[in-house]
């Protein structure tokens, strides 16, 4: 037997077995490598509300600087912070009466507040319906589209000769611009309303010979509804304007006088602060009717 033969016969001692793994030591190795690094820089988005919220307050702090720039160029003009001072003066006490025509800045507003109510009310019960009417009915709208024209650019103080010399007083001549330059955008936003209806709806409703106040009801007053509420949107913020102008001609108590008073005084301080105010309480005024139109269904 060959030396080879030999050495294949004698029998090898069988490897040694491997030792025991346990299920932990095993699954490491996978795990280690199925878990991605974390990253070293994770970019988060910012809420939609925070951009919305830091812009006003970037104009607002913008605007402060700007106004602090020029108070320090020079001039007579106020600084922002001696303007606050003034201010929560003037609001620590705002219905204060010291006579007729002194009295605290939020008489003055609701004073002005009222005379616009009553101005604006009118023009809304005088405008809406007439607007309704030469909408529909085409001679009616031939016949007033020459008036409106020549009247709705006349400026609103231009009025109030006319309203003192019918009413002989300040008060009612100063309500009397109001309703006249509130009247215009009720009349023409609610007849273009009216005319935008499609004919296809009123010649159903001739065919179905629904009476006028269903057509009305059912069709042009649904349908016309965003068109009287920007009218009036627009009446509202022109009827704010429009008496700040006339009280300052016809003196008295109200927002406009108080401005006017104040200039006499020399308080540069009281001017800003009525003009922050006035135009607090339009943009109040506004966003009032804007939720109250929220609140009705456009749907025809």
């Amino acid at each position: 037997m060959s030396a080879i033969s030999v050495l294949n016969a004698v029998p090898r001692p069988a490897p040694p077995a491997p030792a025991p793994v346990s299920e932990t030591a095993a699954l490491r190795p996978a795990m280690a490598k199925a878990a991605p690094e974390p990253p070293l820089y994770v970019r988060t988005q910012a809420p939609a509300w925070l951009p919305r919220l830091l812009a006003p307050l970037i104009g607002l702090a913008l605007f402060v600087v700007l106004w602090e720039f020029l108070s320090r160029a020079g001039g007579q003009l106020p600084s922002p912070l001696s303007t606050w001072q003034s201010a929560v003066e003037v609001f620590a006490n705002p219905f204060y009466r010291k006579g007729p025509n002194d009295q605290g800045i939020g008489w003055n507003v609701l004073t002005s507040l009222g005379r616009v109510g009553i101005g604006f009310g009118a023009a809304a019960i005088v405008g809406i319906p007439l607007g309704f009417m030469i909408g529909r009915f085409r001679f009616l709208s031939d016949m007033a589209a020459p008036i409106i024209s020549i009247l709705k650019p006349v400026s609103p103080l231009a009025w109030l000769p006319i309203g003192l010399m019918v009413f002989k007083a300040a008060n009612p001549a100063a309500i009397y611009v109001i309703f006249v330059c509130s009247l215009w955008p009720m009349i023409v936003n609610t007849a273009v309303g009216v005319r935008q209806i499609p004919q296809d709806y009123l010649n159903v409703a001739r065919v179905l010979n629904l009476s006028e106040w269903k057509v009305f009801t059912k069709i042009l007053f649904p349908a016309v509804l965003p068109y009287m509420i920007t009218g009036v949107r627009l009446s509202i913020g022109v009827a704010w304007l429009v008496i700040v102008a006339a009280e300052m001609l016809t003196g008295g108590v109200g927002i406009g006088f108080w401005v006017w008073d104040e200039w006499n005084n020399l308080k540069v301080e009281h001017i800003i602060i009525a003009i922050f105010t006035i135009g607090i309480v339009g943009l109040l005024l506004e966003q009032a009717l804007m939720l109250a139109a929220r609140r009705f269904s456009y749907g025809s």
